[in-house]
């Protein structure tokens, strides 16, 4: 049925030249203030002046390939991004070229919502609507945000993590899991905060720790307009005032290191814990980890093999 498989990201800058023409596309058609985007400029340089999203996109891509080629199914993989290159409609035209005619996508967002699934399904649509009837075709996995080895991936970050707080501050240790805010009213119509706590609690429960808590981060739109929290940043202050004095944060609702956790977690959220005596640690994401990779090559060889 299947010629490839797509992977499907979100992109991001590999330079610092790039960053301005990145968030240009990020932003098309949105009126952002020029003083807040400078000041995501400003922490793209914090970082060191990329986001390694899509060396890790190709790592999983390469991961994935290898393992395909040895288990099945023996299928091509190909990356497209939404926002920076490879654009999807650079992919899908590298695709065409090869002959490929029909596509299993695989989007790399473990929860759905119109922003983290419906908007990459019509980026693929107009890209292929770009490129004229010839381009491939492309169906879609379902979703895996609580597939057993991508809680595995998960806890095994967490895991990591939970080692490294001091002996001393073991008993006032919380973990925090962490997602992208967006407005209620989109998480309303989706199944977004479902499975971000289906997900927490499938993590939490394969480390053994029964406290945690889910907050939400990187929020980026009107403050007239209601989004999800709580705020990361409000959380830790609640948590200092109830005696917490260590954080493990955990961001499930992110399946690769990028800006938004390694500068809104690692750099904002980490200085407010720290200026409140909390030792803040933060988990890795799923990345390439060997158990995510053999989680998207159950999800796509089910797919395939149920036609």
């Amino acid at each position: 049925m299947y010629d490839a498989v797509l992977l499907i990201a979100f992109g991001g800058p590999t330079r610092m030249e790039d960053v301005r023409p990145f968030l240009a596309n990020v932003l098309r058609g949105r009126p952002v203030p020029p003083e807040r985007v400078e000041s995501v400029v400003h922490h793209y340089e914090l970082i060191g002046g990329r986001s390694p999203l899509n060396e890790l996109t190709f790592r999983q891509a390469d991961a994935l390939r290898v393992l395909l080629k040895a288990e099945g199914p023996a299928l091509p993989v190909y990356v497209g991004m939404r926002n920076w290159h490879p654009f999807l409609r650079e992919t899908l035209t590298e695709m065409h070229q090869a002959g490929i005619r029909r596509a299993l996508g695989f989007i790399l967002s473990a929860q759905q919502n119109e922003a983290g699934w419906e908007r990459y399904r019509q980026s693929v649509e107009d890209a292929r609507g770009e490129l004229g009837a010839a381009t491939p075709a492309v169906d879609y996995v379902g979703g895996w945000h609580a597939h057993p080895l991508f809680i595995e991936a998960a806890a095994s970050r967490v895991a990591d993590a939970l080692r490294e707080i001091p002996a001393d501050r073991r008993a006032a240790m919380r973990l925090v899991f962490t997602a992208h805010s967006i407005p209620t009213a989109m998480a309303s119509a989706s199944p977004y905060v479902s499975q971000l706590l289906e997900g927490a609690a499938g993590v939490a429960a394969r480390v053994g720790v029964d406290d945690y808590v889910l907050a939400y981060q990187s929020r980026s739109g009107s403050p007239r307009e209601p989004w999800l929290e709580p705020d990361i940043g409000d959380l830790i202050r609640s948590e200092a005032e109830r005696g917490t004095r260590a954080l493990v944060v955990v961001p499930i609702g992110f399946i690769c290191d990028h800006v938004e956790v390694l500068y809104d977690l690692d750099i904002e959220a980490r200085a407010i814990a720290e200026s409140l005596d909390i030792t803040f640690i933060r988990a890795k994401t799923v990345n390439d980890h060997p158990a995510f990779i053999r989680m998207m090559a159950d999800v796509i060889r089910t797919h395939v093999a149920r036609g």
